[in-house]
């Protein structure tokens, strides 16, 4: 690659509108060279005889296409892009090495002190074998990608493969992007692995403050580019992507494209997630294609091949790190099922709802939106039928914000609703009362998981005597609200939904029961509700128990199987040490809580069994 000389230039390179683009503008007279070159390029784009726009991605593998420039010594490259492709260009070269057969492994094998002394005095965080293991493998790697299971500490190793680089003279300032559930995880490590903290600052509007590592969330990140870009262009920095899966959906998707506008700026690229489910190649290329643009990607669609992500992962090893469920050690979870009846009026209600819906259980499987919506109506039925009458608030997930039922006036299940004597205690309730009630006299206190915001409410007044904390879309200061049941030892109770509090937050030192008054399909975000009170760093021999109120015959007994299967192919892929596949729970189908089309079929045929 050749740079201007000071010359006219013939033909500049620069990034186009985009992140994911680069533009070459031609010189008047060197119009017809462009039209060649433009051949070269599948994703060409003439917007005029002088302007041409490729895909960065096709650039940066096809860079062999610019030597047949005439005038190779008065082509001039942006400052950012040119340091990008002699990045790629040794990725190239140090990826085909580690992906070549019978290439040795890849990781350094770093005696413990020789890593203790890599990250000098000032770490002082515990490493586990594991975490040293995947430490010593990103190190070896320009650039590394974390697939660590969810509390594997990936956030510890995060840190340290920083702390190491800047040791080492590499980077000297960490951007950590990650979603606003997961800041207090990285402020709390920050403390806890530094003799002397980072300077960590969360990022605010209109300036990137003068600090070591700086946090922004994945909402912010497109308002923020132009601060964030200047802010890793002033020193040598490493951009880290925890929950990279945010991104997955590359320049199609708004957190996507602002990550790969910021790549380029960064001298080392850094992913961190851990969430599998089933998905498409599709996730891995765009994942593998910020951490190395261009040759990244290409490595994955080769990999892939037929479509076979198993084989994808075995083949990409080298150049990933991943820590098992299995070697995290952790003492089992006692989960149980337990089964309540619905009261007389109460079943009487979900009976006429299923029969109000049963006119669509048949020629509408297409309907995902409508069905979506069925399903959170029969959730909120096999609950308390009280929450048909509410609807839901602006603070549920946008998949659960459904308006109060409509029914006709007159109808059978109006006059019901209508009836419905407040005396009528939801099961559900009552169990949770008496969980709750247990596990307070012994001193344990208990994380109670409810979908519905206004369930949330009601069983805040239920558990009054607990001194509940309450944390949903619509709480002010979660932090405060977790920290008062982290530390006051009157607040025995924590109610929360998986949508908020699902991923981010620590809660295993302090409790060890969880109670699910409902779930939904989305079995990723199940898995993630779990690890908020089972993961790394619980005390050997830690009884962890989990209850699951399910309704008789009702949507609860569809959504349990189909978990039941969902959960085993998970956690298959947890003890894998490859990665099969790869999702965002965020991404599951995002209608009815995570709705697929087995999911349908199974609800279709509740909805026969129950009205046949």
């Amino acid at each position: 690659m050749t740079v201007d000389t000071g010359a006219v230039p013939s033909l500049e390179i620069a990034f186009g509108d985009d992140a994911v683009t680069a533009r070459l503008h031609a010189r008047k007279d060197r119009a017809g060279d462009l039209r060649r070159l433009a051949l070269r390029f599948q994703s060409g784009v003439q917007r005029t005889p002088t302007i041409l726009d490729v895909d960065l991605d096709d650039l940066l593998s096809n860079l062999r296409a610019l030597q047949a420039w005439p005038e190779p010594k008065t082509v001039h490259w942006d400052r950012y892009l040119a340091h990008l492709v002699r990045d790629s260009a040794a990725d190239a070269r140090s990826v085909a090495q580690q992906l070549a057969p019978g290439a040795a492994p890849t990781a350094t094998e770093f005696a413990s002190k020789d890593l203790d002394n890599l990250l000098g005095p000032s770490w002082k965080g515990d490493l586990t074998s594991f975490q040293r293991r995947d430490i010593a493998k990103l190190l070896s790697l320009r650039h590394g990608a974390n697939f660590s299971v969810p509390g594997a500490g990936k956030t510890r190793v995060g840190l340290a493969v920083f702390q190491a680089l800047r040791q080492r003279g590499e980077v000297e300032q960490l951007l950590i992007v990650c979603p606003k559930s997961a800041y207090e995880s990285w402020l709390y490590e920050n403390e806890v692995c530094f003799s002397e903290p980072l300077r960590m600052s969360l990022y605010s509007k209109g300036s990137a403050p003068p600090a070591d590592a700086l946090i922004i969330n994945y909402e912010r990140l497109d308002g923020a580019l132009d601060d964030l870009s200047s802010w890793l262009s002033a020193r040598p920095s490493l951009l880290l992507l925890d929950e990279a899966h945010r991104m997955k959906a590359g320049a199609r998707g708004v957190y996507g494209a602002a990550c790969l506008a910021l790549g380029p700026r960064a001298r080392r690229r850094l992913i961190l997630t851990g969430t599998p489910a089933p998905n498409s190649a599709k996730d891995l290329e765009n994942l593998f294609g910020f951490v190395w643009p261009g040759y990244g990607r290409q490595q994955v669609i080769q990999a892939v091949g037929g479509g076979d992500l198993a084989e994808a992962s075995r083949v990409l090893q080298p150049l990933f790190t991943r820590t098992t469920k299995h070697e995290l050690g952790l003492p089992p979870v006692t989960t149980r099922i337990r089964s309540v009846e619905l009261p007389p009026l109460h079943n009487e209600i979900y009976e006429a709802l299923l029969g109000a819906f049963s006119g669509r259980a048949t020629g509408s499987e297409a309907d995902f939106l409508a069905w979506g919506k069925i399903t959170v109506y029969l959730l909120m039925a096999a609950t308390s039928p009280a929450l048909l009458h509410a609807g839901t608030t602006r603070y549920e997930p946008l998949e659960y914000q459904v308006p109060p039922l409509p029914v006709p006036t007159g109808s059978h299940l109006s006059e019901l609703l209508r009836d419905l004597p407040s005396y009528e205690f939801s099961p559900k309730y009552r169990e949770t009362l008496a969980i709750v009630d247990a596990n307070a006299s012994q001193g344990r206190k208990t994380l109670v998981w409810s979908t519905f915001i206004r369930s949330l409410n009601t069983l805040e007044r239920i558990l009054k005597r607990f001194r509940p904390a309450v944390v949903h879309g619509g709480t002010e200061d979660r932090e405060a609200a977790i920290a008062r049941f982290r530390n006051d030892p009157d607040c025995m109770v924590l109610l929360s939904n998986p949508a908020t509090l699902g991923e981010g937050i620590s809660l295993h030192q302090h409790c060890h029961d969880a109670v699910y008054i409902d779930r939904d399909f989305a079995a990723g975000r199940f898995l993630q509700s779990l690890d908020r009170i089972h993961r790394l760093g619980l005390a050997p021999g830690t009884e962890t128990r989990v209850t699951v109120l399910a309704s008789e015959k009702t949507i609860d007994e569809v959504v349990q199987q189909r978990l039941d299967t969902k959960l085993a192919f998970m956690g298959a892929v947890l003890d894998d040490p490859g990665v099969k596949q790869l999702s965002d729970l965020d991404e599951e189908p995002a209608v009815g809580g995570g709705l697929d089309e087995a999911d349908l079929q199974a609800l279709m045929g509740h909805f026969r069994a129950r009205t046949s």
